[in-house]
């Protein structure tokens, strides 16, 4: 084989792995068109298209997903002997790609990121804001965080933070001015804050339970927006009332500028968990990762 297929190879496996030029540039170091000439190089060597390539997406041909089956166990073990030099290391070395939405990205990863820099500096973290549940092996990540526990069979799943609750409030001044809501019901003649889901483009409606009853609130809403955290900050602008996540509003609630209302209504749910793929063995880095960002209660 000769010296220049081996850049080309690995430019191919990451290429068909993440369905995408510019995901693999970046997990590669590399600009998209380094890698796009890496592979027109290749494939002009092997005298064979690897690649199938739309405007929208970039699959393995025929004969490309035949090479990747042949290359990608190799792969593996290369990563896994390279990952086993971390043995001879003081401190674990190697990227960390990591999917979550972004308020767990703010209560999860941000007040861990000044230890992680001074303790780990070996480790480089990558934090992709996503909302929507991601198939991280498909992407090329090492890990997600999401609500809840109930993930894929192929996965593990750590605690990441404790239960959660959601939050009803808006200023003492709106208060003031339109009243309180008493019941869950009662929404429907305030302004409320809405929320559209950005992955699926659905408006959500606010979702209450008290023992057995249960029920979900279609507000009306001057404002809708796709940001918890805008969410926040146009309750605090007295545009009307707000949900969010308890933890998000304590502050606030504590320092008097928001005021919180039917928190009988807001029961708790389970909270953020990290998931990473079921194998026996992880990078250290990653287990590194965990480790650190592992809830303790």
């Amino acid at each position: 084989m000769k010296k220049t297929e081996l850049p080309g190879l690995v430019a191919f496996v990451t290429i068909a792995k993440e369905h995408s030029f510019r995901r693999a540039a970046a997990k590669l170091g590399v600009t998209p068109p380094t890698l796009s000439h890496a592979m027109r190089e290749l494939e002009a060597q092997l005298g064979i298209r690897l690649l199938s390539r739309t405007t929208r997406n970039v699959s393995p041909t025929e004969a490309g997903t035949y090479l990747l089956g042949k290359l990608a166990p190799a792969f593996t073990d290369i990563e896994t002997a390279l990952e086993g030099l971390n043995a001879f290391r003081d401190q674990p070395h190697g990227l960390v790609r990591i999917s979550a939405p972004r308020t767990a990205i703010e209560l999860v990863i941000v007040p861990q990121m000044r230890r992680l820099a001074s303790d780990y500096p070996g480790i480089s973290l990558e934090i992709v804001a996503q909302e929507q549940f991601t198939n991280i092996v498909e992407q090329g990540f090492d890990a997600g965080i999401r609500l809840g526990k109930d993930l894929q069979n192929d996965m593990r799943a750590v605690r990441v933070t404790s239960d959660q609750r959601f939050a009803i409030v808006a200023t003492p001044e709106y208060f003031r001015r339109y009243g309180k809501p008493q019941h869950p019901e009662d929404l429907l003649n305030h302004r409320c804050i809405g929320w559209r889901k950005s992955f699926s483009g659905e408006l959500y409606k606010w979702e209450f339970q008290k023992k057995d009853q249960i029920f979900s609130v279609a507000v009306n809403s001057p404002l809708i927006l796709d940001d918890a955290r805008v969410m926040v900050q146009a309750a605090l602008a007295h545009v009307g009332i707000a949900f969010a996540l308890e933890q998000e509003v304590a502050g606030h609630i504590a320092a008097g500028y928001l005021e919180r209302v039917i928190a009988d209504w807001c029961p708790a749910f389970p909270g953020f968990y990290l998931y990473y793929p079921n194998r026996r063995n992880h990078p250290v880095a990653l287990t590194t990762v965990i480790d650190m960002l592992r809830f303790l209660d």
